[in-house]
């Protein structure tokens, strides 16, 4: 993955994808290291809004559990939030933490959560609108 430069200004949000499992886990203990991908590439994934739709296809489709959209106020990641090629026309945020230490998602940069709803094989939420 080739990391790009900082963040665009219209960036002010991103986007986590979460498990009610994992939703909890972060309510309870104040961070999360995320799921297995997670924990194996050593980053937290997440997605700009425009991303969210197409990785929700592409991932959660036959997920069985509650499914949660997690806002993120960008700017609380600090420079541990890097974005990265994913291939040629896609480029995801995902965060390390200070010094790519892998560090867990703070409760405090999560500015919103709502649970989503999947009608006619499309999710919907408030902050998918």
């Amino acid at each position: 993955m080739a990391a790009t430069k900082g963040l665009k200004e219209d960036e002010e949000f991103i986007y986590r994808i979460s498990t009610a499992e994992e939703w909890e886990e972060l309510r309870r203990s104040g961070a999360t290291f995320g799921g297995y991908l997670d924990k194996s590439t050593s980053c937290i994934h997440l997605s700009k809004l425009d991303q969210v739709q197409p990785t929700l296809r592409n991932f959660f489709t036959n997920v069985k559990e509650d499914l949660y959209l997690l806002q993120i106020d960008a700017k609380k990641l600090g420079e541990g939030l890097i974005y990265e090629a994913v291939d040629d026309s896609n480029v995801f945020p995902h965060f390390y933490g200070p010094s790519r230490s892998f560090s867990p998602l703070p409760l405090d940069a999560v500015t919103k959560a709502e649970k989503m709803t999947i009608t006619d094989g499309k999710f919907k939420c408030s902050l998918l609108n």
